[in-house]
């Protein structure tokens, strides 16, 4: 089987999340959008069509997947799949003529020969996904379309169940550590074999499973209520989970509610997280507070691709993108949206619910970063810190954003400082 995960224009509303990666290496449950659609169609060849200045750090992500290939894409029968789509756990019975699957009126795949490839391309993409709906039979496709970055959120909880009913399906009983305290049904926890939870932990099944990964540590004292998931490597520090998802090689502790990390996330100390995505290498300090829910118990509009939108939740705390650091005790308001690079201090009340990519809230004003070589600078300390690798593409692409994302943040600088000086008249 051969499958192409593609990127269309909905990658926009999901930044900054998708800004330093493709939509499909957003981590949802226990695994990538990817790997689960690796998993669900049994690929054995991998293409993908995403834009163009982040193809090179997706080949080296994924050296096996050819990334932007066109002639390859056209050399033969192909399924193309939506990178914001997660697919249910059944697969459909007949792919094997060419037709489309819908969710709601989103093309979630689409199975084609190749003499329908011909013009599909990065940049065509759209244009295709429209000829395609026009001209080839629909059926529904099941899953569920990501949209919006709290669609990821609120879909974690199915995931998570999913990924455990594949997991008992796959390898029956699993692993039981001792001196773990179980409240529900004990084979709702899997634990991998290299995986270290201390004695005194507490793990409640009751609304779901709890998964822990490979080399994770879960320290004592910790409590974790499923559905959740540690992933490899990743370190719970005497932490409160719930509901969440924990991607590899995070360290958390304090109080983390129905959210997402997606990797290398610092968050050491005591605090609070709710319902929230949180990016790579992002830091968030001790005492630092997240807020999911308004006083007044109205939906948290949210500022998406420069345009307020109704989340249409009740919860809903922060989407913050890759390498922002969050200093000491920095409290963020629910709906809070910030983007890559950015740099957060407190300022004894709540800070501004949108902060561009590559900018800083000091002193109560919010102004661009001074400097990006010091802030690739720290960047690439903070990786080495972590035995991740640093590379020059890495680095291009980082540099290349700063300049993608200039007049987005100068316009967002511009309506703060008119404001101000409408406050001091």
């Amino acid at each position: 089987m051969r499958i192409c995960v593609f990127e269309d224009r909905g990658v926009e509303n999901l930044e900054p999340l998708t800004l330093t990666r493709p939509v499909f290496d957003l981590l949802c449950g226990t695994c990538t959008i990817l790997e689960r659609q690796r998993s669900y169609w049994g690929a054995g060849e991998i293409g993908a069509l995403l834009r163009p200045w982040l193809a090179d750090l997706c080949r080296q992500m994924h050296p096996d997947v050819q990334v932007n290939n066109c002639p390859w894409l056209r050399s033969d029968t192909t399924v193309l799949l939506n990178g914001r789509w997660l697919p249910p756990l059944e697969k459909p019975s007949d792919f094997h003529q060419p037709h489309i699957g819908l969710v709601g009126d989103d093309v979630a795949y689409a199975v084609l020969p190749c003499d329908q490839l011909t013009y599909c391309s990065p940049n065509t993409i759209d244009d295709c996904l429209e000829t395609w709906r026009h001209r080839l039979s629909a059926r529904p496709a099941g899953g569920w379309m990501i949209s919006f970055p709290w669609d990821l959120i609120q879909c974690n909880a199915a995931m998570l169940r999913q990924d455990c009913a594949r997991s008992i399906a796959q390898e029956g009983r699993s692993h039981r550590p001792g001196n773990v305290g179980i409240v529900g049904p004990s084979d709702l926890l899997r634990v991998h074999p290299s995986a270290r939870v201390d004695p005194f932990v507490a793990v409640d099944t009751t609304h779901g499973p709890v998964l822990v990964a490979e080399n994770a540590v879960v320290q004592s004292f910790s409590r974790l209520e499923g559905p959740c998931f540690i992933g490899p490597g990743a370190q719970i520090l005497g932490a409160n989970l719930r509901g969440s998802s924990i991607g590899p090689g995070c360290r958390v502790g304090g109080e983390v509610e129905a959210s997402i990390f997606q990797g290398f996330v610092n968050k050491y100390h005591e605090g609070f997280v709710g319902h929230s995505y949180i990016g790579s290498w992002v830091n968030l300090a001790a005492g630092v507070q997240i807020g999911d829910l308004r006083h007044d118990y109205q939906p948290i509009r949210v500022t998406i691709n420069g345009q307020e939108v109704d989340s249409g939740q009740i919860k809903l705390g922060a989407i913050v993108g890759d390498h922002t650091q969050i200093g000491l005790n920095a409290s963020l308001n629910p709906g809070t949206v910030a983007g890559v690079f950015c740099g957060l201090l407190p300022t004894g009340g709540y800070l501004p619910r949108t902060i561009p990519s590559f900018c800083a809230y000091w002193n109560g004003i919010l102004i661009e970063q001074p400097s990006l070589p010091q802030l690739l600078n720290t960047a690439r300390t903070m990786m080495a810190r972590r035995g991740q690798d640093w590379t020059q593409t890495r680095a291009a692409l980082y540099r290349a954003l700063h300049e993608r994302t200039s007049a987005y943040r100068r316009h967002i600088l511009r309506q703060r400082e008119q404001r101000y000086l409408r406050l001091s008249a």
